[in-house]
């Protein structure tokens, strides 16, 4: 090399190097001492991550040697994201049942995991938690299989979300009671009675408080301040009607509450800290101008923007996507929600209402779920990509960064990972399918979880007693 270009230098090379994708490096390395220096360039890997994955999290990788610690993060994710690509049993992941509960499970959440923005690259530990009509809340470590804890047997429980950020799950039964429990040990912390079946909860938390919203049969929203779970506000929301679609935008300014599926009622936005201050008078709200709302989601690129599928007219089979943005206006005399369509749309969905399931990935793409079938369309409508890789209804999907997991009442779940597709932009890639095991056992999937280096599935149980399987990869 010295001999043939003796005025190339080190600093050449690496400006050379930057052209390199991963596999040119690697082979680069081993040419010859002055080029594997070169190539040994912690700013280089540095720059590969970060074109591949926006945000990294070297740090977890406790690389002694800083100069290879960004190489090292790089191989490691690379390696388990092409594992969860390929999804070869055996070679790619491993598979463990959890048992425990006596009952359905209607909640499953990820109270700690490894998420994509951190890419802890499967270094960490995972535990997801599960609520039953069992009337037991429990824990569960995901890389060893085992139960951490159960909570004491009360009513049959319907619902739960969680605070990850704070470690604290929140539940509530068939009588309306809800209670909050301490993650890492299961110790009930505060309880409320609703005084209503059938609940939907919002847990949010705004200017480092936080809050948890309780959707009512009656047609009320009761925001409750955390930890004590005081009673901050209530707010008629549909005078009769069951509330049990309840969305939070990504910058926690605006919660979108909704009677699913009633022609009589408009989904209503409320501005968030009207909530949250029992000092300010009647909360703030605004009615959206569709009805029989079926699916709604904030588009998490755009918090202040709302995705909406409703039937096109009524009666109609055809559904209709309406996309609205909502902001604040300020008068001389008086501050007031406004709401404006963006965008309106036509998606033939022939489908059962409450069968629709609605995410966002990003500004750019919808990924909606019906029947048997996977759309991914674009704000506008357009139809990016259609996929029908299930004999029976999707009951549950999971998105994220990476990839698309659809659970199905076929007992298998379906793996798919985003992908650029030239001038087409972002599209779904068909990857592989993850099974269940027995249908004599198992009446299939009814919900799916995933943090970055596992999935979670819960299959219900042909006799009563629902199990959960655990997919679990590592670099």
């Amino acid at each position: 090399m010295e001999a043939c270009h003796p005025h190339i230098n080190k600093d050449c090379l690496i400006h050379i190097f930057t052209f390199f994708d991963y596999n040119q490096l690697i082979n680069a390395s081993s040419v010859s001492q002055d080029w594997h220096e070169a190539a040994e360039t912690s700013w280089l890997w540095r720059r590969l991550c970060l074109q591949h994955w926006g945000f990294c999290n070297v740090a977890v990788v406790g690389c002694e040697n800083q100069r290879q610690a960004w190489k090292r993060y790089f191989i490691r994710r690379s390696h388990l994201e092409e594992k969860m690509s390929k999804g070869r049993a055996g070679a790619d992941f491993t598979c463990n049942s959890l048992r425990g509960h006596t009952g359905r499970v209607v909640g499953l959440v990820y109270l700690e995991g490894t998420e994509a923005r951190f890419a802890d690259v499967g270094s960490g530990n995972a535990t997801i938690c599960t609520a039953s009509t069992d009337g037991t809340v429990r824990a569960w470590d995901v890389q060893k299989g085992e139960q951490l804890w159960c909570s004491p047997v009360q009513s049959p429980l319907t619902a739960m979300v969680c605070d990850r950020e704070q470690g604290v799950v929140m539940t509530v039964d068939y009588t309306g009671l809800v209670k909050t429990w301490q993650g890492r040990t299961g110790v009930e912390l505060a309880s409320y009675a609703a005084g209503s079946p059938h609940c939907s909860l919002l847990q949010y938390t705004i200017n480092n408080h936080s809050f948890l919203s309780v959707g009512t049969n009656q047609g009320f929203l009761s925001t409750l301040v955390r930890p004590a779970l005081s009673l901050s506000s209530q707010l008629l929301v549909c005078d009769s009607l069951p509330v049990n679609l309840l969305l939070v935008s990504p910058d926690k300014k605006w919660v979108f509450a909704a009677s699913k599926n009633n022609a009589n009622s408009s989904p209503k936005v409320i501005y968030a800290e009207s909530l949250t201050s029992a000092s300010e008078g009647e909360p703030q709200c605004q009615c959206l101008p569709v009805t029989e709302c079926q699916a709604a989601v904030f588009i998490p690129t755009q918090p202040a923007r709302l995705a909406t599928i409703h039937p096109l007219g009524h009666g109609s089979a055809d559904k209709a996507l309406t996309v609205l943005d909502v902001n604040m206006k300020k008068t001389k005399y008086k501050t007031e929600i406004q709401v404006q369509q963006v965008a309106s749309s036509t998606l033939r969905l022939k489908c059962r209402a409450s069968d629709i399931l609605l995410e966002a990935k990003d500004s750019s793409a919808l990924v909606v779920a019906a029947d048997q079938e996977l759309w991914l369309f674009s704000l506008q409508g357009v139809c990016l990509a259609s996929f029908k890789n299930h004999t029976e209804p999707i009951s549950s999907i999971s998105v994220d960064s990476f990839r698309v997991v659809t659970a199905s009442r076929d007992l298998s779940l379906r793996v798919l990972t985003w992908k650029k597709d030239g001038d087409k932009g972002l599209t779904l890639e068909n990857r592989y399918h993850l099974l269940g095991g027995s249908h004599t056992m198992s009446r299939g999937f009814t919900h799916v979880d995933c943090d970055y280096s596992s999935i979670v599935a819960c299959a219900e149980g042909r006799d009563g007693k629902d199990v959960l399987r655990v997919y679990t990869f590592t670099s």
